[in-house]
């Protein structure tokens, strides 16, 4: 079970921040990253079942576990329940931190309290970004419908999901999803050169296109990773585990990174490495995510 850190809501607190670390933090040698859908949470039924032994050595030793995802905040929150999840957290393909009140004895850099969390924030203003995303698209003359413009209906019937969920999803702070009514190749092609211009990021995803500035996720797991060494003085080894089949900035950044459904990468070998000690390559979501876990932290 993870430990639960005692939350309060506040006012917004800008600058810097000094919170208490949870002295069990003192003892672990390993920080584990991990993506959600296709590595700790099936991906067709959302389950952690085949997971649960490793999620259970995880708190026994009291390894700190950070979740790393294109979800938003109040998607990530009902699963950090079903977790206990009590370590940091990061959202929206890296555009915020999210830190349990009580995490870190630290000053952290730019920290806001947010709700019953601190965050730490690499993406620009929700609000912001939907009106640039508007004024790119009439500048580049195409036609878009973004998350900002789609009624809760309306997002579930475009990506599958509840209403309670779209719901969820539509609670964004970072990043915007979004996709093209009316635009050809070249036009396209204009679209992303302007926002390009004006200091945005607009890339095609898996369902949608997106639209942000600022977030990395590559740059938040850094940022998480030196805030536990210097916390502790510990020089933790920073593991990150998803599917060998998304391209992750931020499993590159990691000190050990296991593709899983594919052979395990050393940062200090450089050279994926396949050994009897490692996940086999066919082993994918929460079972080879369990078996990868298992072997790295013993």
């Amino acid at each position: 079970m993870f430990y639960k850190l005692r939350c309060e809501n506040g006012p917004i607190v800008t600058s810097l921040a000094r919170v208490t670390l949870f002295p069990a933090l003192l003892a672990p040698r390993h920080i584990i990253y991990t993506s959600l859908e296709g590595a700790l949470l099936d991906a067709r039924t959302g389950s952690f079942a085949e997971a649960e032994e490793a999620l259970t050595e995880l708190s026994r030793r009291h390894i700190p576990l950070v979740l790393v995802s294109s979800r938003t905040r109040d998607e990530i929150e009902p699963l950090r329940r079903k977790l206990e999840h009590s370590h940091p957290f990061i959202t929206e393909s890296g555009g915020g931190i999210y830190f349990p009140d009580g995490y870190f004895n630290i000053k952290i850099p730019n920290v806001k309290r947010s709700g019953r969390y601190l965050c730490v924030a690499f993406g620009r203003p929700y609000k912001e970004v939907c009106e640039v995303l508007d004024e790119v698209a009439e500048e580049s003359g195409v036609g878009v419908a973004g998350f900002h413009h789609m009624s809760t209906r309306e997002i579930a019937e475009n990506t599958g999901v509840k209403p309670r969920d779209a719901e969820l999803a539509r609670s964004r702070e970072f990043d915007e999803p979004f996709f093209f009514t009316s635009a050809d190749e070249k036009a396209i092609e204009r679209f992303v050169a302007a926002a390009k211009h004006r200091g945005f990021d607009a890339r095609l995803g898996q369902t949608f296109w997106h639209f942000s500035s600022g977030c990395d996720s590559a740059r938040a797991v850094r940022s998480l990773t030196k805030l536990f060494r210097d916390a502790t003085r510990i020089k933790f080894r920073a593991v990150g585990i998803a599917p060998a089949s998304e391209d992750l900035p931020w499993l590159r950044a990691m000190d050990h990174a296991v593709p899983l459904g594919a052979p395990e990468i050393d940062s200090e070998d450089s050279e994926a490495v396949q050994s009897d000690d490692l996940a086999p390559e066919n082993a994918s979501g929460p079972a080879g995510w369990n078996t990868s876990v298992l072997n790295i932290i013993s």
